[in-house]
């Protein structure tokens, strides 16, 4: 027994696990390109760009969207160490990834692009980890490039983390420069798993996949404890039990194993199908011998941004509804539930972090599992304080009280910081102003480079906040937001008439001095979107019983007074109110169409 215990004392010393934190395009899945090739973990036949990205969708965009575990192993001074790295997403939308990653790790690789400078995400995810109190080892990275500033880069970092300059490693993931020194680093630098390797099991499950021949895979990393091919298991949370089927490692592919140790990072694969019984945050623990308490500090996901996802044929809203579980497996960030619309029929409300994950939730339906989807108009989640006292959280405008019944409606605020070259700060303010931001700081990081930091409401920045910052500042900003919570508001319900009849997927929430100027862009945006039909189309806006716009889309007419050569007007006055007598009955009886389009061209009305 006391053999084994220094067994697993042994391995806990020399096990790492490590994350990259960078923001979005810094050149972390790069980086980490090369520390599989130093260390061998790949073959030079499997090797390409960017191969922890393994989605066609990751590689297209550029982007990670998903966390990637992977086991290295490494020989420092005689001996050999095992690496686990965690490579987690840049991007504001899949910050949820991050956190997962960060709470299964003792350390991260600060990875800073030495042309760009310290950008907004990247403080935004230095916070994550130094609230876990993680080693955190600053990296400045394309230092090969021409345009690399690496003396102004290093004091940005001095002053972020206040660290020494010697304490800030240069590399290129590019060539390959300075990972040996990287690697080397994490082993002096991080400090080993702390765990007692004799205490009842206690893993974290901090991601989980969908095999459509195996049933859902598990990734955990074991806290206390270990874990043994065939042990009778239960799931703390949801008290589910099972058996471990199979254990194992991963590296670029799974590898079997039949113990994990106290301290590493691991699969788990026991025959689970149904995807409501894996919840990421979960603990993973012995039935005969459990432990006492589910590991704390694991947050819940908070969705920001609400869709309706309805199928394109309605009898295809079970395959959905089946799609969309398999779906959360791969993405714990993503809730949804039930919801019926009378344009659309039955669908679902999804929640989504932001923008771009709803974008990549529609292509990802599409791709994996054949769905093609009609997406509705995102909009944020508000309180609405009704007149009997009671509070209702409401994520759709159709499921807003009558306006009698409203006493007040709280949106969500956020605290958004902004960091740019200071040429661009008159049009970045007034950007910010336009969407109702208020200015609380101002602070230059160094001569050229001001980092601001507003509050403004969640649901003006759904839109098409992030693009418009991208264009003024000629790609240069960077931004990142964090909710702090709701601040009452002036807002009324637009809704959209199609002849008469609301278009219900159509509606949303507005402030009141923008719904004017918002409800006649729709008008005419509709206009060019809907197609014409063989009777008059009317597109009204509405606050309330107020019509504030209207468009019409007129009528493809058929000359029916040509075949009247001369003679009395009546004849053609008589032929004419024949044809408008049929106009007005094909008006009552035929739908209007709104297509796909439709929807999303509500988010580029400018």
């Amino acid at each position: 027994m006391f053999y084994l215990c220094t067994d697993y004392i042994l391995k806990m010393k020399n096990t790492r696990n490590f994350c990259i934190i960078a923001h979005i395009d810094h050149g972390k899945s790069t980086l980490a390109d090369r520390m599989l090739e130093v260390t061998d973990t790949l073959n030079a036949r499997d090797m390409e760009n960017q191969v922890l990205d393994s989605m066609d969708l990751e590689k297209e965009k550029g982007i990670t969207i998903k966390s990637h575990a992977i086991q290295m192993d490494y020989n420092y001074k005689g001996e050999k160490y095992t690496l686990n790295l965690i490579d987690t997403p840049g991007h504001v939308d899949f910050s949820y990834e991050v956190s997962r990653a960060i709470a299964s790790c003792e350390g991260a690789l600060l990875v800073v692009d030495a042309t760009q400078g310290i950008q907004a995400q990247t403080i935004s995810n230095l916070y994550l980890a130094i609230e876990h109190d993680l080693e955190i080892i600053p990296v400045l990275n394309k230092i090969d490039v021409e345009s690399a500033m690496v003396d102004v880069v290093t004091d940005q970092v001095i002053d972020l983390i206040g660290c020494k300059a010697e304490d800030i490693l240069l590399a290129s993931g590019k060539t390959g420069e300075g990972v040996k020194e990287i690697l080397d680093a994490i082993i002096e630098r991080i400090p080993a798993p702390q765990g007692d390797p004799e205490a009842p099991l206690q893993a974290l499950i901090f991601d989980s996949v969908f095999n459509s021949f195996r049933g859902i895979i598990a990734y955990f990393k074991v806290m206390n404890g270990s874990i043994r091919k065939g042990d009778k298991v239960k799931f703390f949370n949801t008290g589910k039990e099972y058996d471990a089927d199979e254990i194992g490692v991963l590296k670029m592919k799974m590898h079997p194993r039949d113990e994990i140790p106290c301290g590493s990072v691991g699969y788990i694969i026991s025959g689970i199908k149904s995807a409501v019984e894996v919840k990421v945050g979960d603990t993973i623990t012995h039935l005969n011998r459990p432990c006492a308490e589910a590991i704390a500090g694991f947050e819940e996901v908070k969705p920001m941004v609400f869709a309706g996802m309805y199928p394109v044929e309605t009898d295809q809203y079970e395959e959905l509804r089946a799609s969309l579980e398999k779906f959360q497996l791969n993405d714990a960030s993503f809730v949804f539930e039930p919801e019926s619309s009378l344009a659309l029929g039955f669908g679902f409300r999804c929640g989504f972090l932001g923008l771009l994950h709803l974008e990549i939730v529609q292509e990802r339906l599409f791709r994996e599992f054949n769905m093609d989807v009609i997406t509705t108009v995102p909009n944020v989640s508000y309180k609405v304080y009704t007149t009997q006292g009671e509070v209702l959280d409401v994520h759709n405008p159709s499921g807003l009280p009558a306006p009698t019944l409203i006493d007040k409606i709280e949106e969500p605020y956020i605290r958004a910081q902004v960091i740019s070259r200071s040429d661009y700060y008159g049009p970045i303010m007034k950007l910010c102003l336009d969407k109702r931001g208020i200015l609380i700081n101002q602070h230059y990081l160094t001569a050229d480079r001001l980092e601001l930091t507003y509050e403004m409401p969640l649901s003006e920045i759904v839109f098409d906040f992030y693009d418009k910052l991208k264009s003024i500042s000629k790609g240069y900003a960077s931004f990142d937001y964090h909710v702090i919570g709701f601040k009452e508001a002036k807002l009324v319900k637009l809704d959209i008439l199609l002849n008469g009849d609301p278009a219900d997927a159509l509606s949303s929430l507005i402030h009141a001095d923008h719904a004017y100027d918002f409800g006649r862009k729709m008008c005419e945006k509709l206009k060019e979107l809907i197609p014409r039909q063989q009777f008059d189309i009317a597109i009204q806006a509405a606050v309330g019983a107020k019509i504030i716009a209207r468009e019409t889309v007129k009528a493809v007419r058929k000359d029916v007074t040509a075949k009247c050569y001369g003679g009395d007007i009546s004849r053609k006055r008589k032929l004419l109110e024949k044809q408008k007598q049929g106009k007005k009955r094909m008006r009552q009886i035929g739908t209007v169409e709104v297509p796909q389009s439709a929807f999303m061209a509500v988010l580029k009305l400018d």
